[in-house]
């Protein structure tokens, strides 16, 4: 018997057993169907600490080297949920079922996680349209987005593609910056032909919470050259962590309240620009820290009369647009606060 099948044992004999008492999951095994060869993908389980006490987890083990595993460092708040996040870098096609052992400090009884599905060369299950040209392809997107991340993660963004030049392409991901990797299947797209960018985030190395912005470029061969057309925005939100906080904690904490999270501007029609006003109240207990203003286009002004709104005081947001300058894809203010329920909070800003 070799080793892995002597671990895999190990965990079937503790899953006979019973599981951690403390530890439920909402969905144990989770189905992620047709996975790229030689392409991390990965999902997340929601786990609840159903006891009254703070726990922490010892190890998460899995039953193959093919599975990396992110997990809760930190104690997990009583009666709480967390998230352990599983990333199977398929390295053979075919079926796949992988088990993950969660073991809670103090127990040598694991709850028991599965991730099961198929590894395929090429998905075939992308029906949608590509409405976008970049570069030389036409894709699905034209921008990626990793939103609500929180320190830790490494979470996987994928973009369809479609070769539309008359050459054989060698599809390129470049200038990506050290928290971004990207891997293209398959490696070579005859014209006409379609693939599958994964671009995966390491939130480990983002520097600052809050709103992170850069643009790589989707190249034809490697060496390819750099210009607006083949330019591909990457947005990333890293969330302050709160687990740390006990039950006691989290009831004096601060509450971030706005009397809107959308604001219509109306009509710029001949005027140059368009002004608005969020009002910013704190319901809590303890003072309401702003530690983060930002726009996620040009065209937008904001400022914030207070960034530490102490209990029962408010605070005026007010935002202005500019004619010209403006970009209309999902104009929108964000805000990194130090309320635990609400560490980002996102203004919509709608003009016409």
């Amino acid at each position: 018997m070799n080793k892995k099948n002597i671990l895999l044992g190990i965990f079937l004999l503790a899953a006979a057993g019973m599981n951690a008492q403390n530890v439920t999951a909402e969905k144990s095994v989770i189905d992620m169907g047709e996975v790229l060869y030689r392409t991390p993908a990965s999902v997340v389980f929601t786990l609840h600490n159903k006891s009254a006490n703070e726990l922490r987890l010892e190890t998460v083990r899995t039953d193959c080297g093919c599975t990396d595993v992110k997990f809760p460092i930190n104690g997990i708040a009583a009666n709480s949920d967390f998230k352990i996040e599983a990333i199977y870098d398929a390295k053979t096609l075919g079926h796949f079922q992988k088990q993950i052992g969660v073991y809670e400090a103090g127990s040598d009884k694991p709850i028991m996680l599965t991730i099961k599905g198929v590894v395929v060369s090429e998905k075939k299950d992308f029906n949608g349209k590509y409405p976008y040209t970049i570069g030389d392809f036409l894709t699905d997107v034209d921008n990626v987005e990793f939103d609500d991340v929180n320190r830790g993660d490494r979470p996987i963004q994928k973009i369809h593609i479609q070769n539309k030049s008359d050459k054989v392409a060698e599809p390129q991901v470049m200038h990506l910056p050290p928290y971004l990797r990207a891997s293209v299947q398959p490696k070579r797209l005859a014209p006409g032909y379609k693939g599958v960018i994964s671009i995966q985030l390491d939130s480990r190395k983002l520097r600052d919470f809050g709103l992170n912005q850069t643009e790589v470029y989707l190249g034809l061969f490697p060496g390819d050259k750099v210009n607006e057309n083949n330019v591909l925005p990457v947005s990333a939100v890293l969330l302050p962590s709160f687990a740390h906080l006990n039950a006691a904690q989290r009831a004096s904490a601060p509450v971030f309240n706005a009397s809107s999270t959308k604001l219509d501007l109306g009509s710029f029609g001949n005027k140059k620009k368009l002004k608005g006003t969020i009002l910013i109240t704190n319901k809590g207990k303890k003072t309401l820290e702003i530690s983060s203003l930002q726009m996620s286009t040009v065209g937008l002004e904001v400022s914030l009369n207070n960034t530490h709104i102490e209990p029962g005081k408010s605070a005026k947001l007010k935002i202005t647009a500019l004619a010209g300058l403006l970009q209309r894809r999902r104009p929108r203010v964000l805000m990194i606060t130090n309320d635990p329920n609400q560490p980002k909070v996102v203004i919509n800003v709608v003009t016409r």
